[in-house]
Formats: structure tokens, C-alpha cells, sequence
């Protein structure tokens, strides 16, 4: 009889394979998966304490740092927040706040174009890469042009925005959003529509509702189970409640629905921005805001709906010019805790596509 024995394999710390600095223990059984043990915690960059160390203002290029893919969207949940804190919510400008829904959906666009291209990338898919990123690329121009870099924008502010934006980019985005639907079309060709990727991801990792509610599961991961919630439309913040758009679900929480939902996405995002800038009125972008913010006593917790799920801030003032204590919920932190189960029973060459259809970023995981 062949004697066989388990096998300890450690999956990263790794940066290409694993979306971040991340570890996670293997053992396998052949080429089998029955067990996985996370590790996380490389970064440890404190982000939460620098937040009580910064005034409210300093602390606005830091949110860009969290989800690196994600940062105009970080921003507005931050800025939100204080102004929640500050009970100036109603005061900022009609310009501004769809202002704010345009770059919002821009930068869920160039997130949800990087997970579906560096999905693309970890099937072995060279092709997909490249056409996801090539529309990626253009809205990170655009990011640039109003702010000055292309993943850490810095451009919102308390109270509005940096700067107006100019009629240029105005029609640059408009553009871009004419394009989309022809481009999703070229993405369903290559990659969704592809016999070797279907056969890679359907059935694969498959996620119940009930699992997924268990574990804390929100945004597109969530959504990809059928469970029909989006803080956009049921908890509507800014002007989100103005817009007319789908919720996108999916039933079989797989691997493959994950990808496709996320595909999905970008185009009710494409809906949302073009009845922006349909329906964007002229006037300011600021609303009186003092120069140094000292909110009064109290706390406040706001969250909003980010390309990767809800990301949420938990801010305690003393008075003074900095938070007192400030707490941030990161969307993949708690996703991330799935993956062993998600990984348990499936082949070797699955973990890591399993893992990218989580779509972490551990600059926000471990912040």
C-alpha cells in the first residue's frame, strides 16, 4: 500500500502572487487543499494612530494609502465623516457633491479595472491585462490631471474639493464614457466568453449567502451571492439618491461570478456618470469651511460604499484639532478571513485565483 503524508506549504509573503504582503500556510494533501492558515500582518504602518498624531486635514493623503487602488473614493469617505462631525453635511455645494459622484465612480472603474485585469493576469491570461488596463490607464490620466498623481490624488476636501474641474475633462470623461460600452464588449469576448477561463472559474470557491453574512461579507463579494444590498441605493449618501442605476447580483458566489459581477459594475458606473454630467449645475465647490478645523466633542461613524465594499471611519473628538481616536473599517480585512474556508477542498493551482477574486489590497487589510 503507498503511504502517503500531508504536505506544509507556505503560500507568500509574496507581492506578484498575492495582491500584497501577505502569508498564508498550506497543507495540502497532493495537490489538494485541506487546510489553510492566514498570516497577516507585514505592514503594520499604524495608519489609525498617525490619524491622532495629524490634523483632520493632514490626515486626507493618508486615506489615498489605504486601498491604493481606491483613493479618491478613500478620501470621500474620510471627508464625509468630519464633516458629519462637524454638522456641515447639508452645506456642501450642489458642484461639488456631483463632482464628487464623477470621480467616485471613476475610481471604482480603474479599481474594478485592476482586479480584472490582474485576474486576467493570474490565469495566465497576458491578453485580458492589457485591455483592462488600457481603459485603467485613461481614467488615471484624468485622476492625475486633477490631482497630481495617479493612485494618491489628494483632491477632496472638507467641506467639497481641491478645484473645479475644467470643461476639457469634463468631455474627456464624457468621451471615455461613450467608449465603455464598446470596450465591455471586447472584455466579454476575451475573457468572460473563453471556454479555458470559464472552466477555471465557474464552480470554483463557490460562497453561500449564509457564509457570506456569517463572515461579514459586503460590497461586490456579497453582492456575488445574491444578497441585493448596495449602501449607494439603500443607505444613499451625498447625492447618490438622484441617480437611476442597477444593482448588480450574481446567485452562485464562485469564483467566476465574482469577476463578472465586478465586470458589471463598471457598467452601472458608466450610467451613474453620464447622468452627472448630464445634470451638473455651475457654481461653487467649497462650501465656509474654517482653516483650522476643531470639530466639538462627540463621535461619528461614516461609511460608504468603496469599489472593494463598505469602508467606514470612526472618529472621536476631544475638541481639539486632531481626532482623539480614530478607527477605520476596511472592507477586506474581513473577507480575507474566508479564504481558508474558500481554499479548503480545492486544487493548489486554485488558491490564488481564489484569492485575487477576494480583490484585496493589504495596505487596507493590515493598515
Amino acid at each position: 500500500m503507498l503511504k502517503t503524508q500531508e504536505l506544509t506549504l507556505n503560500m507568500g509573503p509574496v507581492h506578484p502572487s498575492t495582491h500584497g504582503v501577505y502569508r498564508c500556510v498550506l497543507t495540502l494533501d497532493g495537490e489538494y487543499i485541506v487546510n489553510a492558515v492566514n498570516h497577516i500582518g507585514y505592514l503594520h504602518r499604524g495608519l489609525e494612530k498617525l490619524a491622532e498624531a495629524r490634523t483632520y486635514n493632514q490626515f486626507i493623503p493618508y486615506t489615498d494609502r489605504l486601498d491604493y487602488c481606491s483613493g479618491l473614493a478613500n478620501e470621500l469617505s474620510y471627508v464625509m465623516a468630519v464633516e458629519k462631525l462637524l454638522g456641515i453635511t447639508e452645506e456642501i455645494p450642489e458642484r461639488a457633491q456631483y463632482i464628487r459622484v464623477i470621480c467616485a465612480e471613476l475610481q471604482r472603474m480603474a479599481s474594478h479595472g485592476i482586479f480584472l485585469g490582474s485576474f486576467a493576469l493570474d490565469i495566465a491570461g497576458a491578453t485580458g491585462f492589457f485591455y483592462f488596463f488600457r481603459e485603467r490607464d485613461k481614467i488615471l490620466e484624468m485622476i492625475t490631471s486633477i490631482g497630481g498623481n495617479r493612485l494618491t490624488p489628494n483632491y477632496m476636501r472638507i467641506g467639497g474639493v481641491a478645484h473645479d474641474l475644467e470643461e476639457d475633462f469634463l468631455a474627456e470623461v464624457k468621451q471615455l464614457m461613450d467608449e465603455m460600452p464598446g470596450y465591455i464588449e471586447e472584455y466579454n469576448g476575451i475573457i468572460t466568453g473563453n471556454e479555458i477561463f470559464q472552466s477555471r472559474t465557474i464552480g470554483v470557491a463557490p460562497v453561500s449567502k449564509e457564509m457570506a453574512l456569517d463572515y461579514g461579507f459586503n460590497g461586490p463579494n456579497l453582492r456575488a451571492t445574491g444578497v441585493d444590498y448596495d449602501l449607494r441605493r439603500d443607505e444613499p449618501y451625498g447625492i447618490y439618491d438622484r441617480f437611476k442605476f442597477e444593482v448588480p447580483l450574481r446567485e452562485n458566489g464562485d469564483t467566476f461570478d465574482r469577476f463578472v459581477l465586478r465586470l458589471k459594475e463598471i457598467e452601472q458606473s458608466v450610467n451613474i456618470i453620464q447622468q452627472a454630467l448630464r445634470d451638473i449645475p455651475e457654481g461653487p465647490v467649497m462650501a465656509k469651511v474654517p482653516k483650522v478645523i476643531k470639530p466639538p466633542v462627540g463621535e461619528v461613524y461614516n461609511r460608504i460604499e468603496n469599489p472593494k465594499g463598505h469602508l467606514g471611519f470612526h472618529i472621536v473628538s476631544d475638541g481639539s484639532t486632531k481626532p482623539f481616536r480614530t478607527r477605520i473599517y476596511s472592507p477586506t480585512y474581513v473577507m480575507l478571513s474566508a479564504f481558508p474556508e474558500m481554499a479548503k477542498g480545492t486544487h493548489i493551482m486554485d488558491a490564488v485565483l481564489i484569492l485575487a477574486s477576494i480583490d484585496i489590497v493589504l495596505g487596507e487589510v493590515d493598515r
